[in-house]
């Protein structure tokens, strides 16, 4: 292990949990030690992901690790780094992602697909993550971050960023074309609506209640659809697009709006599934979905070069999340507002407070 100018302690603030819904415990941790692969990141701020409570409560089929400290969209200062790497040097930034590392050397690493890799190491979920001030990453899939950037702003770019602009990617529309995004005044919506925005597509907006219409609109949606006043929302979609949109992103957790994305999109369209509803089934008519030449498919986090492009359209300006920063100690109250369905934009995590 490498270390230069970084003094690094032996203990620090982290949020642990010992068992799935157990309480979430602001308290000392011990600090990680980089294998020769990883680097040691001193974070200085984490976004809070909707995933981060999937892990939390014990949601998926996929085991946690136990006790685990959560988080995945990490920003910070590199302090430390093992003896293979030659990526990173002490005082880089970087940033911690879902995807904390892969085999690559599988059929899926090999293609790019290094999410599905079987090996994934997970940030947050199989390996401790960024709810933590010091964090270690696998240099290979650690996030380069141009110096000078806010890390506070960058941060939920690395999860909610690149989960929706390879989402986009994924629904595969021309510019001029409909873009509905489902759940779009929550943290991935709100990015999704920029990118979006930035790669020439027509944003048409769903949520509920008029705060977050107010914000869909100013971060250029061009159609708000409020789901708690519509009397038929596929009637209602098809006539502000003009038959139905191109592509949908299911941003939410709600398994009744992701069967009404089936019935509204525009024939030869294409669903992208992106929320994760404990389990919750994506239905379609299969009669509607034939004869319209639907496409459904599943968008999972994106590969490295995703990770770049999507850094690139933040350092250019072109996307910038809605945030609200919190300390670290205050994690728990903020899981409380996810659960409730409170959450407008991003929460983001101080780590020193």
């Amino acid at each position: 292990m490498t270390t230069n100018q970084f003094e690094i302690p032996k203990t620090q603030k982290a949020v642990v949990f010992e068992t799935n819904g157990g309480p979430l415990e602001y308290r000392d941790y011990p600090v990680p030690t980089p294998k020769p692969n990883e680097i040691l990141i001193n974070v200085k701020y984490s976004g809070v992901c909707h995933t981060d409570l999937h892990a939390w409560k014990g949601d998926w089929p996929l085991d946690t690790k136990l006790p685990l400290v959560g988080g995945h969209e990490g920003a910070g200062v590199v302090v430390a780094k093992g003896s293979e790497v030659k990526n990173f040097e002490i005082g880089d930034y970087a940033g911690i992602k879902w995807l904390n590392g892969s085999c690559q050397s599988c059929e899926f690493c090999e293609k790019s697909y290094e999410a599905n890799c079987p090996s994934a190491d997970l940030s947050g979920y199989t390996h401790d993550g960024s709810f933590q001030q010091f964090a270690t990453a696998d240099a290979v899939q650690a996030a380069h971050i141009s110096q000078g950037t806010d890390l506070a702003e960058i941060a939920p770019i690395l999860c909610a960023g690149v989960t929706v602009y390879k989402a986009l990617k994924t629904a595969d529309l021309a510019a001029g074309e409909w873009v509905a995004i489902s759940g779009a005044g929550g943290g991935l919506g709100s990015l999704a609506i920029q990118y979006a925005k930035a790669l020439g597509l027509r944003v048409l907006a769903i949520d509920g209640g008029d705060e977050k219409g107010q914000l869909v609109k100013s971060l250029g949606a061009e159609v708000f659809i409020d789901f708690t006043k519509t009397k038929d929302i596929v009637a209602d979609i098809q006539k502000a697009t003009n038959g139905g949109p191109h592509g949908v992103i299911n941003v939410s957790v709600s398994e009744k709006a992701i069967e009404q994305s089936t019935e509204y999109v525009r024939s030869t369209g294409t669903v992208v599934l992106v929320g994760l509803p404990a389990g919750a089934v994506a239905k379609a008519q299969v009669f509607n979905a034939v004869v319209k030449s639907v496409s459904i498919k599943g968008s999972y986090v994106g590969n490295r070069a995703d990770t770049r492009e999507a850094i690139d359209f933040f350092e250019r300006g072109l996307v910038k999340a809605p945030i609200k920063i919190v300390g670290l100690s205050e994690l728990p109250e903020v899981y409380e507002l996810m659960e409730q369905g409170k959450i407008l934009g991003r929460y983001v995590v101080d780590t020193s407070k």
